[in-house]
């Protein structure tokens, strides 16, 4: 017997969001993998790293996959419930776990790792992370494109402005400002569906930017619009956006940020 509106609603508040885990979706929702592989291209940047640097881990679920990590590892989080889930997965690790602030700052001295990473970040401090970052470092990147779950957001929402179409050459861009040299940027567009309310729910219940201060009670009536659309046509389809960017500091650029002698 199919479970109500009322129980999968009551199903999907009643989960925790700390952390980073999306394993509860198993079975209720599907979302498309970008081709690059950020977890295996973070692992094989860690295993040539001597100090790097996880901004906005999250509950550090992608670091703690690392099998080769740094001498010094540090992550950092700005949400207090992912602190305590994001130290306990990566204890085995060695890692250092530090609450910081999404802005201005990082609270790193300069030039301290030589990598720097960060999956899906809130904002990212360009000029920060060339700061932290030693001459010859690198940063790697998998950010959310523009207009990333549009479908859903407008499922919410209503009709939004159409999605900025350069916002990978402008995250280029904005590290070029910053005095990185651009190694690599690309896009991907991803198919996510998903089975039922619950799934939907709990979703915009994790990931807060797809509708900012979203509620469940604020938006149960679109809620109920979207389950009687998936009971009459199946799953609910949208895309995410991904877009991966690598840079590097100049090796010819001192601790104090200074162009050196090549």
């Amino acid at each position: 017997m199919r479970a109500t509106f009322e129980e999968l609603i009551a199903e999907a508040v009643a989960v925790p969001v700390g952390g980073w885990d999306f394993s509860w979706f198993d079975g209720r929702a599907t979302e498309q993998r970008p081709s690059w592989g950020y977890a295996r291209l973070v692992a094989d940047r860690m295993a040539g790293a001597h100090a790097a640097l996880d901004v906005q881990t999250g509950g550090g679920e992608v670091l703690a996959t690392v099998p080769e990590p740094p001498a010094l590892l540090v992550a950092t989080d700005s949400w207090r419930p992912n602190l305590p889930v994001a130290a306990r997965h990566l204890r085995p690790l060695g890692a250092l776990v530090v609450e910081a602030a999404d802005a201005p700052t990082l609270p790193f001295r300069d030039a301290v790792f030589d990598l720097v990473v960060s999956r899906h970040p809130v904002g990212t401090l360009w000029d920060e992370i060339a700061r932290v970052l030693r001459p010859g470092g690198t940063f790697l990147s998998q950010q959310i494109g523009a207009g990333t779950n549009r479908e859903l957001s407008e499922a919410m929402l209503g009709p939004l402005s159409p999605p900025d179409p350069r916002h990978p050459e402008k995250l280029a861009a904005a590290a070029r400002a910053a005095g990185l040299t651009v190694l690599d940027v690309r896009a991907e567009s991803l198919r996510a569906e998903y089975f039922d309310v619950a799934a939907v729910t709990y979703f915009l219940r994790k990931v807060v930017w797809t509708v900012p201060g979203f509620s469940v009670d604020e938006y149960l009536p679109r809620l109920r619009a979207v389950h009687e659309r998936i009971q009459a046509e199946g799953p609910f389809v949208s895309y995410a956006r991904r877009v991966l960017i690598e840079a590097r500091k100049p090796a010819g650029v001192d601790e104090d940020g200074r162009r050196g002698i090549e």
